[in-house]
């Protein structure tokens, strides 16, 4: 029989573990396969930990890995693929944003061969204008910057096991899972569902931290900011020739401007081009320090199962 292995990240999410654990149950009563939950607990404060450990005293099957402490929802999602077992691995959010109804259509699409199901969303669900403007641009900033469609995807996949293992192998520490399940390859086929409300809680992603993501996760998967230096650069050559050859004609026509109105606002133009370029450059080379230091991506400071 299969093994079906749910991946589950949670941050203070101690009202909607009961209410997951439930749904799932309902779920695999139609589904010919065992399964394992694995809950993440990304070093959450408050009882997250103990309902699982409940959980786990009246089902084995309910197994925990805990964080000392928060490492980011991007480390739970690694851990969580790296510890388990099953012939294909489920991922989703403890919100219940993420039907579990969908891992019966998940399942047999993968049955029929596909190894990665991509849950796509139909609609956002419920959240402000502008949060929605800034998620908008979020993902069409970062589609851009890594030549996939993100807008057309979410975190919500079945992997099979083989996909899980490439993605377990990879050593870098700053991770975009998203992206990486898509630049593993495979053979791919997506699936629709609409967002549901929050079982309980509130949602961790703010407009400031979804802009963080979004220039993290672009420097870690895409060189194009640098690219977009270069092109900087060029312009403001581009320009500096202009002004140039428009400075000589004067000159030979006797109607050279006075002043330095046109050096004073090239300078102040220049210099910050050249901030911002420092500024970019700056960030890569962090980059590349936290991955040269080669600290681990997370630390277990408890488990379960």
């Amino acid at each position: 029989m299969d093994r079906i292995s749910l991946v589950v990240p949670c941050f203070n999410e101690q009202d909607n573990i009961i209410p997951l654990y439930n749904a799932i149950l309902e779920v695999f009563s139609d589904i010919p396969a065992t399964f394992e939950l694995m809950f993440v607990d990304d070093g959450s404060k408050d009882r997250t930990f103990d309902n699982i450990q409940d959980l786990h005293e009246k089902d084995d099957r309910v197994k925990c890995i805990s964080f000392s402490r928060n490492f980011g929802k991007e480390a739970a999602l690694f851990a969580g693929i790296r510890n388990v077992t099953g012939d294909c691995t489920v991922i989703l959010d403890a919100d219940l944003q993420h039907p579990p109804l969908l891992i019966k259509e998940m399942y047999r699409l993968w049955k029929e061969g596909y190894e990665v199901v991509e849950g796509i969303k139909r609609n956002r669900g419920k959240e402000s204008v502008i949060h929605g403007l800034f998620t908008k641009l979020f993902y069409r900033m970062i589609s851009h910057a890594v030549k996939i469609d993100m807008a057309n995807s979410s975190d919500y996949k079945l992997l099979d096991r083989k996909v899980t293992e490439e993605l377990g192998k990879l050593k870098e520490r700053n991770t975009f899972f998203r992206a990486l399940s898509f630049w593993v390859g495979f053979k791919k086929i997506s699936v629709y569902y609409e967002v549901a409300d929050r079982a309980s809680g509130i949602s961790k992603w703010s407009t400031s931290s979804l802009m963080k993501y979004a220039i993290k996760n672009v420097i870690c998967f895409s060189y194009m900011p640098l690219h977009i230096i270069s092109i900087v650069g060029i312009i403001f050559v581009l320009i500096a020739i202009g002004i140039g050859v428009d400075a000589i004609l004067s000159y030979f026509r006797n109607n050279a401007a006075s002043g330095f109105p046109t050096i004073v606002f090239l300078l102040l133009i220049g210099f910050g081009g050249c901030l911002i370029s420092l500024g970019i450059i700056g960030i890569y080379i962090a980059q590349i320090y936290d991955e040269v230091k080669k600290r681990p991506q997370y630390i277990i400071g408890k488990r379960i199962g």
